[in-house]
């Protein structure tokens, strides 16, 4: 559902200047501060909400390029929507006409250990595929049998998967998952933090499988399908901004924040101004910046949060001998190459290469090689052709070239994360009118990010601290 009924009565204001005006500011023009304005707006419209980004374009990683006639996605190139979020937003935006579904070939998935492999996608192509041996399978197989763990403490995504399903699986599968989701690695990884959802199968049903026979038992229609935007994600955010209009100031970095009476003085370039409600949506190396004078110790806390640097390469092709059908390769650790995997983006969405040719995107650094994705664009360039060679023999010379650096690109979600931000969102909530909001938190994804933001939006409409937590499917 949308934002209708989430509000009510329940969210009159309870606070204010003498007017009954409240003004309601929201730091980072991400999707996620775009979001919580856009909602705040609605469940509040007698608010005065402003949405202060430093840079002078909106979207923070959501970002897309024309090059020669060819789109590359700087981050995310859309999201699932077998989740309501993302979703109820578009349609709340009226941005329905732009909505784009990936094509069907985006089903077909690829691995590379030794060799390229499609990952199976039935029982039947699991027993058929190579990649693991037949003990391998049968140790997965075996996972219906495992006793469920009776503790909840917290684990990496390595060790459940070596408790659940086995050694072999974990490193042929859920090593590349790791990469294409969170550049990073099972052994780096939170399975609390990362995947809740999994987590909850287990607790739950007592294991993956029998969670998932009967939550399939209890669903009908698809899993759901891979969805962008025409002409990329960077119209949504161009729609998103028009319609908050005067709302978003550019080029308007807070410096510093700190409490003022019943509310809270930002810091600008452009001078100070007051709010009685502050919701902090910038990366959390820029919240620890702003948070200083409001609590030290708080600030020392959300800049402990990590994140992972990657890099993105994209290059189009007017002729390539390789077909590119699916949705891309990715590659395990053990492979040792220096990418982490290939999106296949023409064959994804249709509008992302012009007709009869096609482009790619080739994903370098995450934590198994954090040092690559800091390398120069000649360098990267370099690394991203030995790679295509490497893996899928592509060695044509591309005619469009695409670079984007991401020294703090995806939130690290290590063993202990949700811990620590549990006690973050705790601190904070003992602060009236001041939220945190972004992917630093609970989900990386736009569905997370977009979902988190509609929680936050209703806590500010109803003047109730909110604190946080996973989101778990609806």
């Amino acid at each position: 559902m949308g934002a209708e009924g989430l509000g009510g009565d329940n969210c009159r204001p309870t606070g204010g200047r003498g007017n009954g005006q409240m003004r309601i500011a929201i730091v980072g023009g991400g999707i996620s501060g775009l979001a919580t304005a856009f909602y705040v707006q609605r469940l509040r419209p007698e608010a005065e909400v402003s949405l202060l980004e430093a840079a002078p374009r909106l979207g923070g990683t959501m970002v897309t390029r024309d090059v020669d006639g060819f789109r590359f996605e700087g981050g995310s190139n859309g999201f699932l929507s077998n989740k309501p979020y993302t979703l109820d937003l578009v349609r709340d935006a009226g941005a329905e006409h732009l909505l784009l579904p990936s094509n069907d070939a985006a089903r077909i998935r690829y691995i590379y250990t030794d060799a390229v492999h499609r990952l199976p996608e039935s029982p039947p192509a699991f027993f058929g595929t190579p990649v693991l041996s037949w003990r391998g399978k049968l140790r997965t197989l075996a996972e219906i049998f495992t006793p469920a763990r009776r503790d909840i403490a917290d684990e990496s995504l390595r060790d459940f998967g070596y408790r659940r399903v086995g050694r072999e699986f974990t490193d042929t599968f859920l090593d590349p998952m790791s990469a294409g989701i969170f550049a990073s690695t099972p052994a780096k990884l939170s399975v609390h933090a990362a995947f809740p959802a999994v987590v909850r199968l287990e607790q739950e049903y007592g294991g993956l499988f029998r969670g998932m026979i009967k939550r399939r038992k209890r669903r009908a229609g698809p899993g759901g399908t891979l969805m962008s935007f025409k002409g990329g994600v960077g119209t949504f955010i161009d729609h998103l901004a028009g319609v908050l209009g005067p709302a978003i100031r550019l080029d308007a970095e807070v410096h510093g924040l700190r409490r003022d009476g019943r509310g809270y003085r930002l810091e600008t370039a452009a001078g100070e101004r007051t709010a009685e409600v502050v919701a902090l949506a910038a990366p959390a190396h820029a919240v620890a910046r702003m948070l200083g004078r409001v609590d030290g110790e708080l600030a020392g806390w959300v800049a402990d949060l990590g994140y992972t640097p990657i890099a993105v390469v994209g290059f189009g092709y007017d002729a390539l001998r390789h077909d590119l059908k699916g949705f891309g390769m990715l590659t395990t650790s053990a492979a040792r190459q220096e990418i982490l995997g290939v999106l296949w983006d023409s064959s994804i969405f249709p509008d992302r290469a012009p007709a009869g040719k096609k482009s790619l995107r080739v994903m370098i650094g995450g934590q198994r090689n954090a040092e690559l994705a800091l390398r120069s664009e000649e360098e990267l360039i370099a690394i991203a052709r030995r790679g295509l060679a490497a893996t899928l023999g592509i060695t044509e010379e591309p005619v469009a070239t695409f670079v984007q650096r991401w020294p703090r690109g995806i939130p690290s979600y290590p063993v202990g994360h949700l811990a620590a931000v549990d006690r973050i969102f705790a601190r904070v909530a003992t602060y009236p009118g001041l939220y945190l909001i972004s992917n630093a938190y609970y989900g990386i994804g736009l569905n997370d990010c977009v979902g988190n933001a509609l929680r936050c939006a209703q806590a500010i409409a109803r003047s109730e601290p909110w604190r946080g937590g996973p989101l778990l499917e609806p």
